[in-house]
Parts: structure tokens; sequence; C-alpha cells
């Protein structure tokens, strides 16, 4: 059976993920078809708590964050909050959803959170926090790449993939039309589309893999115990 595994989630998180599956005895090949772009805003200069969707946010917290409460969707953007110097750092462990139960759970309702996320993205959080005054700010975006990454066209045309890796619905959709505009759809008839989530398996299912899958929990953890 081919070892090699497509990452196709942007930068650096590739670079980490890359780590976690050369450590399952596989082969990584990184192949980003996003590129995550830093976004000027203005940021309120104090909140009661912050909210993070992604650790692409993490580089645009305030100084004041470190002192304050931070809940984010995963234990990765945690890890990478706690990086920057955030003091009390907790994870849902989990999406969306989960946040906004942690949400409900440790922080008192009409607080106010700054939450932090891509452009176009936070909306579905907000709105389960009725309760909170959320100051939503967007401070970066995921431009799509102009064309298919060169590492994902040579193991594609060279039959060694066994699986590709796919963390969010975004990436699926532009995955596809490169392929498309690649023409290298039957190259995937011998591969697995592995995705973190429902969302990120939609727009994977029009393609010819040979079979897709989907994580129990919509963690990085539970995506590469796909691989198994």
């Amino acid at each position: 059976m081919p070892d090699s595994v497509l990452i196709t989630r942007p930068e650096p998180q590739a670079s980490e993920t890359a780590r976690r599956v050369a450590a399952l005895g596989l082969m990584p090949v990184v192949a980003p078809v996003l590129e995550i772009k830093r976004v000027p805003a203005d940021l309120p200069t104090s909140a009661d708590a912050v909210l993070l969707t992604s650790s692409n946010a993490v580089p645009a917290l305030p100084q004041w964050a470190q002192t304050r409460p931070v809940l984010t969707v995963g234990e990765a953007t945690a890890a990478a909050a706690r990086t920057f110097g955030c003091a009390e750092v907790h994870s849902a462990d989990g999406n969306a959803r989960d946040l906004a139960s942690l949400v409900q759970r440790t922080v008192p309702r009409g607080a106010t959170l700054l939450l932090l996320s891509g452009r176009g993205q936070g909306f579905e959080l907000a709105a389960m926090l009725m309760g909170w005054n959320i100051e939503r700010r967007t401070v970066y975006e995921a431009a799509s790449v102009a064309s298919l990454p060169a590492a994902a066209a040579v193991a594609l045309r060279a039959g060694s993939l066994r699986a590709v890796l796919f963390f969010s619905g975004q990436t699926s959709a532009w995955f596809g039309k490169l392929i498309s505009a690649a023409g290298l759809e039957n190259a995937l008839r011998p591969i697995e589309a592995c995705a973190i989530s429902e969302p990120a398996a939609v727009p994977l299912r029009p393609l010819p893999w040979r079979r897709i899958r989907v994580a129990a929990r919509p963690t990085q953890e539970a995506l590469l115990q796909l691989l198994a």
C-alpha cells in the first residue's frame, strides 16, 4: 500500500501535521492549497475574555490578552496561545458548538468577549452567544493558491498517495477546483480522502475517491486516527 499522505492545510499548521504523520511511520507530502494572510484590525483595548477559533488568529492577539481568560476551539490553538504568553487558556477540544458550550459554562453572561477569526468566519459562534457582548474582529484571511502545488501533482501522478487530509470545507472545495483544472481527477480513484468534519467532506463527494472518511470528532487527533 502507498505510504504517503498529502497535507492540504495552510502553513504553519501543515508542517506540524507533517511531523505527526511522520511519527505514524508515513511519508508526509506538504501541499497547502490556501495561504494565510494577516488582516489589520482595530482591536478593543480590553475585554473580559478572548475567543479563538484557529491558531491563525494567535499572532493578532493584543498584549492585554495575556492576563485574560483565552478560550479556544482546540488544543493546538490553546498551545499557540500559551506560547504567545497567555496564562489562562482553556480548550473546548472540538468545534464552534463545543467552544460556545465552554463559554456558557465558564464565562458570566453579559461579559464582553473579543472573538478573533478569519474573514467570513465566526458568525455561527457569535450567534450561539447572544447573552454575551461579542466584539468580533477579522484578523486573517485564507487566500487560494493559483494552481495545484507541484508536490501534490507529482505524488498524484506517481500513484504514491495513500490518503489526503482535509481540515476545512474551504480547503476541500478549492482542492477540487485545482484537481479539475490539472486534469487529475482519475488519479484520486485509489486514494482515501480523510476529512476533519462533515462540512469538510461535503465538497469532496463529487470527486472519484476510493472512499471518503470523516473523523469521529473535529480534531486533528481524531483525523489522524483514520490513518491507523
